[in-house]
């Protein structure tokens, strides 16, 4: 074993830029370099292409992606996993030093298009070392590279495989929609295909309700719609607007007015509502009668179910909040972390419950407020520290629960909100995987990139005051790819 890990380090150090560049872009590709006692771990899991909901800007790139495949390793890739999963033994390839990360970055930290005063923290995933930080304990607007650190909470307090339900149970004089706090349950035909991204159906809970109350000889009901389980103000602070719909537990389709999936869309003012409207009419398309128009009730805890249909995993709701930056399933990601820890299931409890859980996790806080679960709120406050480190917590091998953390970042040049950006020469392109933050002011970028010489890093850079968003986000790019093409020491 030692003569072959002998053999793969010579092979990496006498390899050509170009040979290294495509063993670095094949690795990144198939793996995110996971360690365990005898090697690396391969990450499997969909990838949705598609456009953050915050950022305007990148919502034309292109349509939603079916799910790509990454669970095959390359041929060839030994040369690099060996460097990552043994790091730390006596032939690992040795990680860069501090001081030659700061000669590659703190150039590139004084351009002016990052606007005042721009953080970093880049960590050498396999140790878990911070080797290198500028302001990283400084916490300050993170705008959506927030959802990695929701997405740890939520998967740490509830497991990767845990599903939202929404059900219909029995009213005092009629049948009653519960909401669960699924804003991906679907009231479109569901394509198939989709494995563990299939979304929860409303028209499935439709068939089974009707059928339920036809075998009971019910051919006519009133119908109630029940939003108690989440509590406190579902307006967040921005407002109702195309980026975010009211935070209900009851809503189909994010509630969109349109058959889009993701990025800004025209709201429904009340989700619940028009879940419930249309509901009914899908009753009476199944010859059930509904009695008037829906209304809001409240449903017996120990009321009678009728029918239920559930969530995709909340492994696949993360991937999908992160990969397109999804603003309405976060801010359901922190609901129901509240709902796991006993919390009231509102932004206030939201932000105490992942509070706790980061803090559980040992994950350094200072500074932090935990305002909402999307990162529309200028008051959410977190470190690059903090940031760098979730994505090392998600890489540890004691806790593969929170993988999904990891292959729901997008790809750069690929996949998600980073498929516009990285050029095709730029040495990030395919090996950076980070997810990306943009309100009017504030960029920026969090992730993953394989280094020259095959070790993974973990990378925060946050900006503020920027006078260009698209000058400020080619500087985060160029920051990104140099700890991807950096062999520093």
């Amino acid at each position: 074993m030692v003569e072959a890990r002998s053999w793969q380090i010579r092979w990496w150090q006498d390899a050509t830029k170009a040979q290294r560049a495509t063993w670095r872009y094949t690795a990144a590709a198939a793996v995110i370099g996971l360690f365990a006692a005898g090697g690396a771990v391969a990450l499997a899991g969909p990838w949705d292409s598609g456009q953050r909901a915050a950022e305007r800007a990148h919502a034309a790139a292109g349509p939603a992606a079916g799910g790509e495949n990454h669970s095959k390793h390359p041929a060839g890739a030994p040369p690099v996993l060996a460097a990552l999963g043994e790091a730390g033994g006596p032939e690992a390839v040795p990680p860069p030093t501090g001081a030659g990360l700061a000669d590659t970055l703190e150039p590139l930290l004084k351009d002016d298009a990052l606007g005042s005063k721009p953080s970093a923290a880049v960590v050498d995933v396999a140790t878990g070392k911070q080797l290198f930080g500028s302001g990283q304990g400084q916490a300050s607007t993170p705008a959506s590279t927030i959802k990695p650190a929701i997405a740890v909470a939520a998967l740490s307090a509830l497991g990767p495989d845990h599903r939202i339900p929404t059900t219909v149970v029995r009213g005092k004089d009629g049948i009653v929609l519960v909401g669960g706090g699924d804003p991906t349950l679907t009231a479109h035909a569901v394509p198939t295909g989709l494995g563990s991204h299939t979304p929860a159906s409303l028209r499935k809970l439709a068939d089974d309700t009707a059928r339920a109350l036809k075998a009971g000889g019910v051919r006519k009901v009133r119908l109630g719609y029940d939003t108690s389980r989440y509590s406190g103000p579902g307006r967040h602070p921005i407002g109702l607007n195309e980026n975010v719909a009211l935070v209900t537990p009851l809503m189909a389709d994010e509630g969109r007015r349109d058959d889009s999936d993701h990025g800004p869309a025209d709201r429904f003012t009340d989700p619940a509502r028009a879940a419930a409207d249309t509901f009914a009419s899908m009753l009476r398309d199944r010859g059930v009668a509904v009695d008037g128009d829906p209304s809001a009730a409240k449903a017996d805890a120990k009321a009678e179910r009728v029918a239920a249909v559930e969530s995709m995993p909340l492994s696949a709701l993360v991937e999908r909040a992160l990969t397109n930056s999804d603003n309405d399933i976060a801010e359901a990601l922190a609901r129901q972390t509240a709902l796991a820890k006993g919390r009231p299931a509102s932004f206030a409890g939201a932000s105490e419950a992942v509070t706790g859980q980061l803090k559980t996790l040992g994950l350094p806080l200072d500074g932090v407020h935990i305002a909402d679960g999307s990162g529309l709120d200028r008051d959410d406050r977190v470190s690059p520290a903090l940031l760098a480190q979730v994505l090392v917590r998600a890489a540890d091998p004691r806790r593969p629960e929170l993988r999904p953390v990891l292959t729901g970042l997008p790809i750069a040049g690929f996949s998600g909100t980073l498929r516009g950006r990285y050029d095709q020469d730029s040495p990030g392109r395919g090996v950076v995987r980070a997810k990306t933050g943009t309100l009017t002011g504030v960029n920026t970028l969090a992730g993953m990139a394989v280094d020259a010489d095959g070790r993974l890093m973990a990378f925060a850079f946050m900006t503020r005051g920027a006078a260009s968003g698209d000058a400020a986000q080619h500087s985060l790019d160029r920051l990104a790819s140099a700890v991807a093409n950096c062999g520093c020491r």
